[in-house]
């Protein structure tokens, strides 16, 4: 890959990684409910949503998704189902000041939290059709595309490390000095509210758009 197409590459992945949605919502819920070293590990997880994305692409198996209705049908389905399962369980979170913890709150396990991230990217047709769009604009096909793929999946990864990071951090930091229950509630009904409008839009997303 030449140096001013990666340039291009990598101005394209800032955009894509600052562009709101479901993965922003879900670092920084992470971060209101667990903080930022605890939550960031949701960021990995959508980091490894999106490879799984990226490879299913260059596999062929996202032109499949993309053309088969019944098989773009499933995966929507399930995204909107899973992320509509994410806001209930936000807005049903216990109304508790991050700052202060209670002693009885379970600690998120690092697995559980790369998971959850995970999925809200991988199970997104959305995010299958707009690789399919925007990834070969910068390949080129006479060259081993390997290593195209490679740098395009790290360079993405970089980007959204960074900006889901941010995400965390911000609402870890300035959520975090909230300590009224009411404040809390209302923040969780907030972003569980935002999970499942991001569900909705996926719900009425179609492969033509």
């Amino acid at each position: 890959m030449e140096l001013s197409t990666w340039l291009a590459l990598f101005a394209a992945s800032w955009a894509i990684s600052l562009s709101p949605g479901a993965g922003a919502v879900a670092a920084m819920s992470a971060g209101l409910n667990h903080g930022f070293r605890r939550g960031y590990l949701t960021t990995i997880g959508l980091v490894a949503g999106i490879w799984t994305q990226l490879v299913v692409v260059g596999a062929g198996l996202g032109a499949l998704v993309a053309a088969s209705g019944t098989a773009f049908l499933v995966v929507k389905w399930a995204g909107v189902a899973y992320l509509v399962w994410l806001g209930i369980q936000q807005w049903r979170a216990p109304a508790r000041p991050l700052a202060a913890p209670g002693a009885g709150v379970p600690r998120l396990r690092a697995r559980d939290a790369i998971l959850r991230g995970w999925m809200v990217n991988a199970v997104n047709p959305k995010g299958t059709v707009f690789l399919l769009a925007v990834v070969p604009q910068f390949l080129d096909p006479s060259a081993p595309l390997l290593m195209q793929y490679v740098i395009v999946g790290l360079t993405l990864g970089f980007t959204d490390l960074v900006v889901m990071g941010g995400y965390t951090a911000l609402a870890a930091r300035l959520l975090a000095s909230l300590k009224s229950p009411a404040h809390m509630r209302a923040l969780n009904r907030v972003f569980g509210s935002l999970f499942v409008a991001a569900g909705a839009l996926l719900a009425v997303f179609k492969r033509g758009a």
